[in-house]
């Protein structure tokens, strides 16, 4: 008999898998049948993918709630799409996309129509998240030329930083000893005194 598997995936360890999780439970997928890595997809060494791939039989059907489920890029999609079809002979089920469903038009021209909407829709993905992250980027170098700062905000400087800089500046002591006095860092006063006395009127 064929057996029945679930493939999930989510990019990092808070990210929540329900939605995937429901959407395979509803093809019929058995909960001890799902497989779930919580990690990257930029690569195959996955230990759940690897160990569900290894146990497929021929006939077997894995499902998945989309494509990218599979991969992160064209290529890595349309290798562990064959991967799956062809050396190990199961078939795969985008819960998502029904066109791609190898279970049915098992013929010649219903496999050709399912590898050029599988080629077409990996290509879509992946030029999706291009744009994503040309978006994000551009939006950053927005937001940073509006001002808006990014990161943890600055820590405050110690009350006396304004004297012990003057002191410095005089000559009355060295950066080390007013960096240790201020507990800092001893580049981090160089470069924060110099700042605060540039600022200073003449």
């Amino acid at each position: 008999m064929s057996n029945i598997y679930g493939y999930m995936r989510v990019s990092t360890s808070e990210q929540n898998e329900d939605r995937q999780r429901i959407a395979l439970l509803e093809q019929g997928v058995p909960e001890k049948a799902l497989f779930l890595d919580k990690l990257s997809g930029k690569d195959f060494e996955r230990p759940q993918y690897q160990r569900l791939v290894r146990r497929l039989r021929p006939g077997d059907v894995v499902f998945v709630k989309s494509i990218d489920r599979l991969g992160r890029n064209y290529r890595d999609i349309i290798d562990q799409w064959r991967l799956i079809t062809k050396e190990k002979q199961a078939d795969v089920v985008v819960v998502d996309m029904p066109l791609l469903d190898t279970r049915i038009g098992k013929d010649l021209l219903g496999t050709f129509l399912a590898d050029m909407v599988l080629q077409l829709l990996s290509f879509v993905a992946e030029n999706e998240r291009a744009n994503i992250r040309t978006r994000q980027a551009e939006g950053i170098a927005a937001a940073k030329a509006r001002g808006v700062r990014f990161g943890r905000p600055p820590k405050p400087l110690p009350p006396q930083f304004d004297e012990y800089s003057q002191r410095w500046d005089a000559g009355e002591l060295t950066a080390r000893q007013a960096a240790a006095e201020l507990e800092m860092p001893v580049a981090t006063f160089k470069q924060k005194a110099r700042l605060l006395l540039d600022a200073q009127p003449v």
